[in-house]
């Protein structure tokens, strides 16, 4: 669904919703990625400051929090680090529609001892040497993305996607992760604590990373091992009018360009299906 036609079904979806359909609550419920983390509590700030509605935001691997969704967590507006969770949510009859609302890409995060380029990456990585960390596949799209990268490696070295699939490390997003300390960044802490040498993560993660850990490394993804990720966003079904503005608020001009300072690639999105 391309930006404008989300923003038009999502519109389309408020006025319907502006019957008493929905009970009136005192706060929206917006469960969302971690690494929406720190633009999408920007966002909601800058929402309720404009609208006076306060919104209870709850953040985490975007599988984790789809299976809260399903458990019967309160929830009214869904952002994911991929479509398939909300898509999954929409086909079982829980909201929609889905609407990709940004974009993000990997990086490779590297101790300040690590020599590694972006030329060099592979070849690094596949050292028996190396310790790589990802987060766990399945609980967080992250993780995913890192497998869907190592997928490609086959095509530059022979037996590189084995390889590296066996040898990583799940360090972060899986239900018995070990958390970092509140207020820290996930990635910055776990390589303070010398966890691995590189670990793959969003490039917005790695630069919130760095600004806590200023000698850490951030290393782009060549072309060939590239791998991009689509945020998709949902409201829940029975939520109140007031889930729909907030969810148009995020595809509005205003939250797009709080996303895009946080690096996101937003805006002119191309049309997906």
């Amino acid at each position: 669904m391309s930006h404008r036609r989300a923003m038009a079904s999502l519109a389309l979806a408020l006025g319907l919703s502006a019957a008493p359909l929905a009970a009136q609550e005192d706060s929206v419920a917006l469960i969302a990625a971690g690494s929406l983390k720190a633009a999408l509590s920007d966002v909601t700030a800058n929402y309720s400051a404009a609208h006076g509605t306060a919104v209870d935001t709850t953040f985490g691997p975007s599988g984790l929090m789809r299976q809260n969704i399903e458990d019967g967590a309160r929830a009214h507006v869904f952002a994911s680090a991929n479509m398939r969770h909300p898509r999954t949510l929409e086909d079982a009859g829980r909201g929609g529609p889905v609407a990709l609302f940004a974009r993000n890409r990997l990086c490779a995060l590297a101790q300040p001892g690590v020599e590694v380029t972006s030329e060099t990456l592979l070849d690094v990585m596949l050292k028996d040497s190396t310790r790589v960390g990802t987060s766990t596949p399945k609980a967080d799209p992250s993780g995913d993305y890192a497998w869907e990268l190592f997928g490609k490696a086959d095509e530059l070295r022979d037996g590189a996607t084995d390889t590296l699939r066996g040898k990583a490390l799940q360090l972060t997003g899986g239900p018995d992760s070990d958390k970092a300390p509140e207020g820290r960044n996930t990635y910055g802490w776990v390589m303070e604590n010398d966890r691995a040498d590189l670990f793959l993560t969003y490039c917005t993660n790695a630069v919130l990373a760095q600004r806590e850990v200023s000698d850490l490394q951030i290393v782009q993804i060549p072309e060939a091992l590239a791998v991009g990720a689509d945020y998709g966003l949902m409201v829940l079904n029975d939520a109140p009018p007031e889930a729909w503005k907030l969810a148009l608020y995020i595809l509005s001009p205003a939250g797009q360009a709080v996303l895009g300072d946080y690096g996101f690639a937003v805006g002119a999105l191309p049309e997906t299906d």
